[in-house]
């Protein structure tokens, strides 16, 4: 859970990077919360649309710190944040180990100089 505070906190920060720990901690709770928001609309509350506007504006407030950390993960491995528009490269980015030392991105986020 802090590291998805972490991220949230850095919404507005496109520099840097973001480690793979960092990055999916974020997506899957993200995913659980939206997933959960959803299903108890649907459920307890039959669709109702002033909780589908809450849920869609859960979702829209969360897409600038997703977008934000994405950026981040893409610099960790040396790539530019661009490549977070390339479906299937970017999973495979996002579960590659980031680069060891520091790179034009920033300083390596495990602490190892």
């Amino acid at each position: 859970m802090s590291n998805y505070v972490a991220v949230v906190k850095k919404y507005n920060d496109f520099t840097g990077r973001a480690r793979r720990s960092e990055y999916w901690s974020f997506v899957l709770i993200n995913f659980a919360v939206s997933q959960a928001v959803t299903y108890t609309n649907v459920f307890l509350f039959n669709g109702s649309t002033l909780i589908g506007w809450l849920v869609m504006l859960l979702n829209l407030v969360i897409l600038v710190p997703s977008v934000a950390v994405a950026i981040r993960r893409m610099h960790d491995v040396g790539k530019s944040g661009w490549y977070a528009l390339i479906p299937i490269y970017n999973l495979i980015l996002a579960c590659t180990e980031g680069t060891n030392a520091n790179n034009q991105y920033g300083a390596d986020p495990k602490g190892k100089p």
